[in-house]
């Protein structure tokens, strides 16, 4: 397979990887204000702590961006992914956050 192809197939996965991730957390977010504390919930934050073990694994890094970093040198922080720069470069920053803002919501709608 020629070192275009492989790259692109890796952008296409991680993109699709990242879009599920998305879902996720949005849902974390909408569950955590309406109070609906159900098992979709407790779901998506036992998806997101495995996420978090992976990239605890290797190194804060996806295991796609080291598999794409075989096939190509580029120092663009959306070189393994089809996104923005800007996001690829802000994604753990911005989509850790939000996990932890659907975590306090989750545990104020707990303890009221």
């Amino acid at each position: 397979m020629n070192k275009h192809l492989a790259l692109s197939l890796i952008k296409g996965l991680h993109t699709l990887i990242w879009l599920f991730f998305n879902v996720v957390i949005f849902y974390l977010l909408y569950a955590a204000i309406t109070g609906r504390l159900n098992h979709w919930l407790w779901l998506g934050y036992g998806l997101i702590a495995l996420e978090g073990l992976v990239l605890l694994g290797f190194n804060f890094f996806c295991p796609l961006t080291i598999l794409a970093r075989q096939y190509s040198e580029s120092a663009a922080d959306n070189f393994d992914i089809y996104l923005p720069n800007w996001l690829a470069k802000n994604t753990k920053l911005i989509y850790t956050s939000l996990v932890l803002i659907s975590a306090m919501i989750t545990a104020y709608q707990l303890l009221k």
